[in-house]
């Protein structure tokens, strides 16, 4: 008879233990080389993320370096004013961007600030209260082209919109202008 090949306690202990050293040896080298080169390259996103974000058409906008390309030229501009109607940005910021249901956009009065790349990323990765987020929709250049657009229009003479910073330094003048009118007819 030959003798049996089953395997005693003590070999099967021994090729567990192995095993479990090669695992660990695999595991720690995995660890020591770091993130995959795609995450180290990734920028983060420059917009702001906020829980009601809501991107146009579901595309979420991807993450891109906020870099302004050249100057605006006469084209960027008339593509910007195209996508501006066909993306229907004036059915909430009116025709021309005098405002209707959405804030006024050539009153030079920017919640989010006015400059090119403050615009940007407003249009790109959307605001709270109503914006959506366009960058997944139209790209950067895209963007820019809108961005090129808005700042072309010529700011009205007389502003039809409301600043509330004017109101509120309107209605801190008011109150201490009646406190102290109140308090002279009282002494009299």
């Amino acid at each position: 008879m030959q003798p049996s090949r089953l395997a005693t306690p003590l070999s099967l202990t021994a090729s567990r233990a192995v095993l479990l050293a090669v695992a660990a040896a695999l595991t720690v080298a995995a660890c020591s080389r770091g993130p995959a080169q795609s995450q180290r390259d990734t920028p983060p996103p420059t917009g702001i993320r906020y829980e009601a974000n809501l991107s146009a058409d579901g595309v979420a906008p991807p993450a891109v370096e906020l870099t302004k390309p050249m100057e605006a030229n006469a084209d960027a501009v008339a593509a910007g004013g195209a996508f501006f109607s066909s993306m229907n940005c004036d059915g909430c910021h009116g025709g021309g961007g005098s405002g209707w249901v959405g804030p006024s956009l050539i009153d030079g009065r920017w919640r989010y600030g006015g400059a090119d790349e403050e615009i940007f990323s407003s249009i790109y990765f959307g605001r709270p209260k109503g914006m959506p987020a366009y960058g997944g929709v139209l790209g950067t250049d895209g963007v820019w082209m809108l961005v090129a657009y808005l700042k072309s229009l010529p700011v009205p003479g007389i502003v039809p919109t409301t600043s509330y910073e004017e109101m509120d330094r309107a209605a801190a003048t008011s109150s201490t202008t009646s406190g102290s009118s109140a308090a002279r007819s009282i002494s009299s």
